[in-house]
């Protein structure tokens, strides 16, 4: 991308200079990186820990690695479905250079963006920042070339991961330009995962078509029996009996948030099975998990759309329109659905 905004595949690139990286004369605090005039923060750069409970996935780890020989994965999936912890035991356990970025909202602003994504880089591979070049002189668009260059004349011994997590926060254009065009010129030896409750605003079908993307969705994260059991086990206690882990894995639909509330809740609770038949979103945990994680987040006419419409059980259009005496619901369930707000098409047509 040029100073003007656009991409060019001829610009010149430039690999010399000083790194960007290097401390200035004020020594940094303890836990934190600095890069120029800013002060990075090193834990967005650690692989998380897992927490206590984790259940191992081996069949989505293998889904991952499998993934990752179309070069791009894409792990999509509202609020609560374990994506994080996923990514983190698959990252810790690769055996490959992980450069893990944990995105926030500050990160739409495109030099802070990749002062972190070339420090994850640069701590799987060291060296990479000061061979790619300071980011001050230069847009984003020519870090992101430079950095592409670098990579494909140095691949690497071992196959260099890129993971950023949390890029639904991400809310800039020339970000997403960036991002896009390393996704559409990836280097040799660069992978790149992409995890968020939404989709993310890159050119996924045209990397689809090509066979470049693997994707995870919630319907591959949704927890089995056999998994819900083990968590559940994990939160409640053993002996929880069949029947309920069964009820509670349908009520929940294999949402990992949910079994893990409800867990939390039948700690000492005296029938396991009534508690499970009658477990619903209207449980306290849930409705506080999904005020804090969902709603708050949300714009008043998102919000009045989901009040007025949540007395239905299947949702079009047409019907929406009757029931809140506006036109246009049409477009704000598609909204709702690419924002990741637990809405489900019934048909690939997304009719209802």
């Amino acid at each position: 991308m040029t100073d003007s905004g656009t991409f060019s595949r001829d610009q010149p690139v430039g690999l010399g200079g000083t790194s960007p990286w290097a401390d200035p004369p004020v020594a940094a605090p303890a836990g934190v990186a600095r890069s120029g005039h800013d002060v990075l923060l090193a834990t967005k750069l650690h692989v998380p820990r897992p927490q206590p409970g984790f259940v191992l996935r081996p069949r989505l780890v293998q889904a991952l690695g499998d993934g990752l020989a179309r070069g791009r994965v894409l792990v999509c999936a509202p609020a609560g479905f374990g994506k994080t912890a996923l990514l983190a035991d698959w990252a810790g356990g690769g055996g490959r250079p992980v450069a893990w970025l944990g995105l926030d909202d500050g990160d739409s602003d495109p030099a802070r963006f990749w002062r972190y994504a070339v420090a994850a880089l640069d701590r799987a591979r060291p060296g990479l920042a000061g061979r790619v070049g300071p980011l001050p002189s230069r847009s984003s668009g020519a870090l992101v070339t430079a950095l592409i260059n670098e990579l494909a004349a140095d691949p690497g011994p071992d196959e260099l991961l890129l993971l950023l997590d949390d890029y639904h926060l991400i809310d800039s254009g020339p970000v997403h330009e960036s991002v896009a065009f390393l996704l559409e010129n990836l280097p040799p030896g660069l992978r790149v995962v992409v995890s968020g409750r939404a989709d993310p605003p890159l050119p996924l079908a045209r990397l689809r078509a090509r066979g470049q993307l693997a994707e995870l969705r919630a319907a591959d994260l949704r927890f089995t029996p056999e998994e819900a059991a083990m968590l559940l086990g994990e939160a409640a206690g053993p002996g929880l009996p069949g029947t309920a882990v069964a009820a509670l894995v349908a009520r929940t639909e294999g949402w990992a948030a949910g079994l893990q509330l409800a867990g939390l809740s039948l700690r000492g609770h005296a029938d396991a099975a009534g508690f499970a038949a009658a477990f619903s979103g209207s449980h306290r945990f849930v409705l506080d998990y999904l005020a804090d994680e969902v709603l708050d987040g949300q714009t008043g006419p998102v919000r009045a759309f989901l009040l007025e419409t949540s007395v239905l059980e299947r949702l079009s259009g047409e019907l929406c329109d009757a029931v809140t005496g506006r036109a246009g619901s049409q477009a704000m369930l598609q909204d709702i659905e690419r924002a990741g707000l637990f809405l489900v098409p019934l048909y690939e047509v997304r009719a209802w």
